[in-house]
């Protein structure tokens, strides 16, 4: 699963996750009540109304609250929800618990009906948001559930929760952002290191979009894959910042050319005519690179031009 964006709406006193724009993964309102409840029933069918294919992701109480074993329990029971956002995570042991209330879920039965473990793995999003996670981060992003992927979960992406993390810290927050390069930092390489998504943090001021720009590209410089919104109108920013851009995607169409006719020419390496003149030479880690944006670009439905 790529993520680009995870949006939070709020509504009165609740947070509803939700949106009919177009988002790579979106968070939607499932409420979970005890099932024997007209609220249960009346959430079932619109979660049931949810396409299957859809990328629904669902956030859940801590597991250290009351709520907790049965929101997974209902969680599971719908086949639109293929990931389940964890918050508070701040060792493997937290992953353990989750993944057992994810092997409990699975055999629960109280309608006579339980998700079947022959689809997809449930995908694990595991909030970073203290101190003692940042402390064990390596762990949380090498955790493996002792039930294996089908019936025990598995974990997709690191989240960076900033605010609550400063708040655990003692940090204050900058409009410049350094006091959080080093957190940011090793939270995505940490995530590129076990081969998972890295979400970074949300930014709050939800009415100054050009922050927002500014924000999200420092992200994606970081190599951050995806970021939270808040607020519908930072969708539009987010997403158009979260994928190459058309300089990046004809660069990246060149170098492959490139080397394509270097290949068929039985060259080893090519050059790439530089902009104001002079070449650079393509190894490598630059033909990789290239073929991530292409890559990134064709999953965002991006057009990458033909290139002579």
């Amino acid at each position: 699963m790529t993520w680009r964006i995870a949006y939070l709406r709020p509504r009165q006193t609740k947070m509803e996750r939700g949106t009919g724009w177009h988002i790579s993964c979106r968070y939607v309102p499932v409420f979970l009540p005890s099932k024997s409840s007209s609220m249960y029933k009346c959430e079932k069918t619109r979660a049931s109304s949810l396409a299957p294919s859809e990328r629904i992701a669902v956030r859940l109480n801590a597991n250290a609250t009351t709520f907790f074993r049965e929101d997974i329990q209902q969680a599971i029971r719908f086949p639109c929800v293929q990931t389940l956002v964890l918050p508070k995570i701040h060792s493997v042991q937290d992953l353990d618990d989750v993944s057992e209330s994810i092997f409990e879920g699975y055999r629960y039965s109280g309608d006579g009906h339980s998700r079947s473990p022959n689809g997809p793995p449930i995908n694990i999003v595991a909030s970073i948001e203290s101190a003692k996670a940042m402390h064990n981060l390596g762990t949380i992003a090498g955790w493996q559930s002792r039930y294996g992927h089908a019936f025990g979960g598995r974990l997709s992406a690191l989240l960076f929760a900033a605010e609550d993390y400063c708040a655990d810290t003692g940090i204050i927050r900058t409009r410049s952002r350094q006091e959080l390069l080093y957190t940011r930092s090793h939270i995505v390489v940490t995530a590129k290191a076990f081969k998972l998504n890295a979400i970074d943090m949300v930014c709050v001021n939800y009415k100054d979009l050009e922050y927002l720009r500014e924000e999200c590209e420092d992200g994606r410089r970081l190599g951050f894959t995806g970021k939270q919104a808040i607020h519908p109108s930072q969708v539009d920013v987010i997403q158009s910042t979260f994928v190459p851009t058309s300089k990046e995607i004809l660069r990246a169409a060149r170098i492959l050319k490139q080397m394509e006719r270097a290949h068929l020419s039985r060259k080893g390496a090519a050059g790439l005519a530089l902009e104001g003149g002079g070449m650079e030479m393509i190894d490598a880690p630059m033909i990789k690179q290239a073929e991530n944006i292409v890559r990134v670009a064709l999953a965002a439905g991006l057009v990458v031009p033909d290139v002579e």
